[in-house]
């Protein structure tokens, strides 16, 4: 699934691609990819038309481009400068394998088999049409679009925006690592709290966003704490330590734009990310540790995987998860 480090570099490919364009036509070719949106894809559709995507903003994995007044010329059903209409915004929450992807010039031709969205937009300035297409195989993901409202501590509400609202649906999402409003003492108190697993605290999107367990394995690793300590039994340094790490190796897998492990993660130009060569025990069962040599361990976790280093992250004689 595409965790944080994924969602930027998307968020980042649509804020340089597409912001100032205008929406002309949507096109729904899979009902339950709209399945968050009320009023369904007629619906979806109609409250997008005419409308022009004004930034592009992230908390976490959730993605949203706000949307701006109508334009008031536009045909093809086009909605008009005095239509009134509260402040939304396009929501998008890639799931397992969703992919956001521009469309222009002679790619703009291009269908993928799994294409379940396009919205067609007509650039700011003018110029050739261009389309953003959201490409889903294994249909987790989901696009609908959502009233915006106040952020309660009256910060940003993500990345990409001075705005201090976020969607409906993100309200109770926790703000994340790279957040230049997140709060890091708060988010120390908040594992320490709970009575929990570390690793079970870092997937907890209420208690910090965009944290998966690609990433949790890296942090981890990197904090030498193991996923089974109690939060409970946490120094104050320790969870210091392990969040740092986490935005640490987040800030690096940015900066190569994000890991990929096959065609299903790709930026909006529709390239892979490399920081899967960087990894250091995530996928590397039976691999030497990067730090000590050790083979690395796998182990079940939540109907998943987590890997360790047995001499680098020693499991908690108390450790109950």
């Amino acid at each position: 699934m595409p965790e944080l480090p994924e969602v930027e570099t998307v968020r980042d490919g649509l804020a340089r691609h597409v912001l100032g364009g205008v929406v002309t036509d949507v096109e729904v070719l899979r009902d339950y990819s709209v399945r968050r949106h009320d009023g369904g894809p007629a619906g979806f559709r109609d409250q997008l038309l005419g409308l022009r995507l004004d930034a592009a903003v992230r908390r976490g994995k959730f993605l949203w481009l706000p949307l701006g007044p109508p334009a008031p010329d536009l045909s093809g059903g086009g909605r008009t400068a005095g239509d009134a209409r509260p402040a939304a915004a396009l929501l998008a929450h890639l799931g397992m394998s969703g992919q956001l992807l521009v469309r222009s010039g002679d790619t703009l031709a291009v269908r993928s088999p799994h294409l379940r969205v396009r919205v067609v937009l007509e650039p700011e300035g003018g110029g050739d049409a261009q389309a953003l297409d959201f490409v889903d195989q294994r249909t987790f993901g989901h696009l609908s679009v959502q009233d915006l409202v106040p952020t309660p501590d009256g910060a940003p509400g993500g990345l990409g925006s001075d705005l201090a609202a976020v969607p409906g649906p993100v309200e109770h999402i926790a703000r994340d690592l790279l957040d230049p409003a997140l709060r890091r003492d708060v988010v120390v108190d908040a594992v320490r709290r709970r009575r929990t697993g570390v690793k079970r605290a870092l997937l907890d999107q209420t208690v910090v966003s965009g944290v998966g367990n690609i990433y949790a394995d890296e942090a981890l690793w990197r904090a030498r704490l193991h996923y089974a300590r109690a939060t409970d039994t946490l120094r104050r340094t320790e969870a210091h330590r392990l969040l740092d790490a986490a935005a640490e190796v987040m800030s690096e897998a940015l900066a190569q734009g994000g890991t990929s492990f096959d065609a299903l993660y790709v930026n909006v130009n529709g390239q892979s990310g490399y920081f899967s060569r960087s990894l250091a025990v995530y996928g590397q069962e039976g691999e030497p540790c990067p730090r000590c040599g050790t083979p690395v361990r796998r182990d079940e976790f939540m109907n998943r995987s987590a890997y360790t280093c047995p001499r680098c992250q020693p499991r908690p004689r108390n450790g109950r998860w």
